[in-house]
């Protein structure tokens, strides 16, 4: 991060402010962990801080501490739209385009207080006054750890902290198995795990807590699940019918195209949700080694994010989707 940045956000924030502090749309573990870290912290410098997510998130991260304090816009617009334009400083963590938050932009785009930008995805907008933005970092809140280094802050970071960063770091890293993580991802935690953080009972609540629901929807997804073993390559369909039998609830399909990538002999993985409320398909992609997602998913399916995980969306049919994913496949070189 800069150092004329650093100086100016000291400033910026050696007077108690009203700061609003917001997470992408459908937030997940890098979101959720890094709004609420950097809410904690600011509330030990004596700041009126909130986050307000732009909808609900998942129910397995509702363990997160101060969670409960967390406002959703989709559910209250007028008072949280009114919180975000008397704010003084507004952070943006884990998203760099105001796209990303949905209805909420509208909002976004009329407030007069300065934007502070913390994210680690590709080709940032230029909306914040203040950007730490590094796609070499694996996740925002591992950014977070070192922004607050980075501001003199470090001894501020306490137990509580350090859980909601660490929620962050081992998600988004596929519990530390993809490529960003680095010698320094590993050292950033070994210091959490001194700070007392619980990182087995973290991972349980992650990862292990599952429902009945969630697991039997597990099971109808590898069911569903293809292989083109040609194009090295499988993906996985969930209808609205599949995900109304099994219960579903936000965040049951998190994580589940990484099976897709486990096979042998697979490098590229994709999911297929039909969610007909929104009217769109939302699509997940992850892949092994050079296979660049993110440019996949920017250039035929409306998102992006990583080279090796990204996101997408379709207005097609979930079978009109699929057809056209897979005619894109056979003219794509996957090695």
């Amino acid at each position: 991060m800069k150092e004329d940045a650093i100086e100016a956000i000291q400033k910026l924030l050696s007077t108690p402010k009203k700061i609003v502090i917001i997470p992408h749309r459908s937030p997940d573990g890098d979101a959720m962990g890094s709004t609420l870290g950097l809410y904690h912290f600011l509330k030990k410098l004596n700041h009126d801080a909130v986050v307000i997510a732009p909808n609900e998130f998942p129910d397995f991260l509702a363990w997160l501490p101060a969670s409960e304090t967390v406002l959703i816009y989709e559910k209250d617009k007028e008072n949280t739209s009114q919180i975000i334009f008397d704010a003084d400083i507004i952070f943006t963590l884990d998203f760099n385009a105001l796209h990303r938050t949905g209805e909420m932009e509208q909002v976004l785009t009329k407030v007069t207080a300065p934007f502070i930008m913390m994210d680690h995805h590709q080709k940032p907008d230029d909306y914040a006054m203040y950007q730490f933005s590094d796609t070499a970092y694996g996740s925002t809140c591992e950014m977070l750890y070192h922004f607050i280094n980075y501001l003199g802050f470090k001894e501020k970071i306490d137990k509580t902290i350090a859980t909601c960063i660490y929620t962050g770091i081992v998600t988004d890293s596929g519990s530390f198995r993809f490529p960003s993580t680095t010698s320094t991802t590993h050292r950033v935690v070994a210091n959490l795990i001194d700070l007392g953080i619980e990182n087995g009972a973290i991972h349980n609540n992650l990862f292990d807590d599952s429902s009945y629901n969630r697991l039997q929807l597990l099971g109808q997804a590898l069911q569903n699940m293809k292989i083109l073993l040609d194009k090295k390559t499988s993906y996985i369909t969930l209808s609205q019918k599949e995900l109304d039998q099994n219960s579903y609830v936000k965040g049951d399909t998190e994580g589940i195209v990484n099976y897709g990538l486990s096979i042998k002999g697979v490098v590229f993985a994709a999911i297929f949700i039909e969610h007909r409320e929104e009217n769109i398909i939302k699509i997940s992609f992850r892949s092994q080694g050079d296979f660049d997602v993110n440019q996949f998913a920017r250039t035929h399916f409306n998102g992006g994010g990583h080279i090796n995980a990204a996101g997408g969306k379709s207005y097609l049919s979930l079978k009109d989707t699929v057809a056209k994913f897979e005619d894109i496949l056979a003219k794509t070189t996957i090695n």
